[in-house]
């Protein structure tokens, strides 16, 4: 009798390590059954079940920040710092896209689902981050994914029915790829386990470690969208609404770099190819040809679909030197932090005017709402990493981590290609600083907090798009202090 009670003691406690997880999956749980139970036109209860079970998992996540690290499940599931940090981007991260797409989805039949999936995609993306094995790690991936599949779609238009045929189908070849690279590392040491790979993989023959590195970073890439698996994403940002694309743009990212980085740390370290160089060129990659791309782009989703790809190559560069640099951590952390806040906030004013599609017309909506305008100038010049804004402090310490790690060539392209993105966010910038007048139907009153399109009230985006931005420098003056205190010297 006591072995069992002893086990089952045992077991209890470590479910309530997953009380941030456990809240978020009781929040879609309850949100679904509510909305069952709930008339159509006051589906919004399910929206306030869903924030509060975002903020209670985001709360649950904080108080246990500063615990040891420690793995459960037969150390499947990893607590650690970047883990706690992920877990609290994430879950305010869904609040806040919940926010923003109440406004387009208000009303909707399927409003209650929306929200659910949204739920559990931010489920899968903890999963990601906190996987200490290579099958948690792909049922992970499949969590962050399929409801993400649904999402992209929701509108049941053409271009969101395309976008979703597209997402899907690279989607599903990138999994196959994965699991087949999954299978190739458990024929090469005959476990799953990150601790057991990372004695047995430098042993490993060559041509299967080769092929399930390349495959399982597959994986995590195509959820991050980095390059050469990123062609999903400018279709998936423009196919559907702006507020699925904030979330689906930023929400999934966060998980995919932090698993990817807990893989270099781990099982991947020592092994006899030289992965961070991998991850480096990687990183290169997707940050050049991001950047290229966006140049030319005239409309706003998929401009700042390529501004994500780019921003991928900078958060790959803290992974190319996981376990290089004591660094690393505090850098990884600050830089999902404020790309998470500064992300959603200039999705957020394409979502204000979701009828204006290329720059001159977001340009001409924001008309005679001056401050709509200043908040997208923080969020944009904050996605270069302009002082004092969070991912300004959040490259300057990848910059540091990744030169402490070695890796000088890259922090030269990545400074190169930080002053380059300066040019197309300045070809967005600049019209809408210059514009006079707001179109038919747009505010005409000078409101910072209301902008109307085709007849209905958006204030959700514009609250948003301003929180983000004030967010965006709080957190970049308070990290710096606390960066000024980590950095040596």
């Amino acid at each position: 009798m006591n072995a069992p009670m002893g086990g089952m003691t045992g077991a209890g406690e470590e479910a309530l390590t997953l009380l941030p997880e456990l809240l978020l999956l009781l929040g879609a749980v309850g949100g679904l059954l509510l909305g069952l139970w709930t008339p159509q036109h006051r589906q919004r209860r399910v929206r306030a079940v869903v924030i509060a079970a975002c903020l209670a998992s985001a709360a649950a996540a904080a108080a246990v920040l500063g615990d040891p690290p420690r793995r459960v499940f037969e150390e499947t599931w990893v607590i650690d710092g970047t883990t706690g940090i992920v877990r609290i981007v994430v879950a305010l991260s869904a609040a806040v896209a919940v926010v923003l797409a109440s406004s387009s989805l208000a009303g909707h039949p399927r409003e209650t689902e929306a929200y659910v999936l949204m739920l559990l995609g931010a489920l899968g993306t903890i999963a990601l981050a906190a996987s200490g094995d290579l099958l948690l790690l792909v049922a992970a991936y499949l969590l962050a994914s399929i409801p993400l599949y649904a999402l992209a779609g929701f509108a049941k238009d053409a271009s969101g029915t395309e976008a979703t045929l597209k997402y899907y189908l690279m989607g599903a070849f990138v999994g196959v790829l994965m699991m087949v690279g999954v299978t190739s590392l458990v024929l090469a040491t005959g476990t799953t386990g990150y601790p057991d790979l990372a004695t047995l993989l430098p042993g490993a023959p060559a041509a299967l470690l080769a092929m399930g590195v390349i495959g399982v970073l597959a994986g995590v890439g195509f959820k991050a969208g980095a390059v050469p698996v990123h062609f999903w994403v400018p279709d998936v940002t423009a196919g559907t609404t702006p507020a699925m694309a904030a979330y689906i743009t930023t929400i999934p990212k966060i998980g995919a770099v932090a698993a990817a980085f807990r893989l270099l740390a781990e099982p991947f370290a020592g092994v006899s190819l030289d992965v961070p160089l991998l991850v480096a060129v990687i990183a290169a990659l997707s940050m050049t040809l991001g950047n290229l791309a966006a140049f030319n782009q005239t409309d706003v989703s998929r401009l700042l679909a390529y501004s994500t790809v780019s921003q991928v190559g900078y958060l790959f560069m803290v992974v190319a030197v996981a376990g290089r640099t004591d660094l690393a951590t505090p850098a990884l952390a600050i830089y999902l932090t404020g790309y998470a806040i500064t992300n959603l906030g200039a999705f957020a004013a394409v979502a204000a005017f979701p009828e204006a599609r290329s720059i001159s017309d977001w340009a001409a909506a924001a008309g005679r709402n001056r401050w709509v305008v200043v908040s997208l100038v923080v969020c944009l010049l904050g996605l270069v990493g302009t002082p004092p804004t969070a991912v300004f402090v959040g490259k300057l310490a990848v910059f540091t981590a990744t030169w402490d790690g070695g890796l000088a060539w890259l922090v030269v392209l990545a400074a190169v290609n930080t002053v380059a993105s300066l040019f197309y966010y300045l070809r967005w910038i600049a019209p809408a600083a210059v514009a006079r007048e707001a179109p038919a139907g747009g505010g005409t009153d000078g409101s910072a907090t209301t902008v109307t399109v085709g007849g209905a009230v958006r204030t959700a985006p514009v609250a948003t798009l301003h929180v983000a931005a004030i967010a965006s420098v709080l957190l970049g003056v308070g990290s710096g202090l606390w960066l000024a205190v980590v950095l040596p010297g």
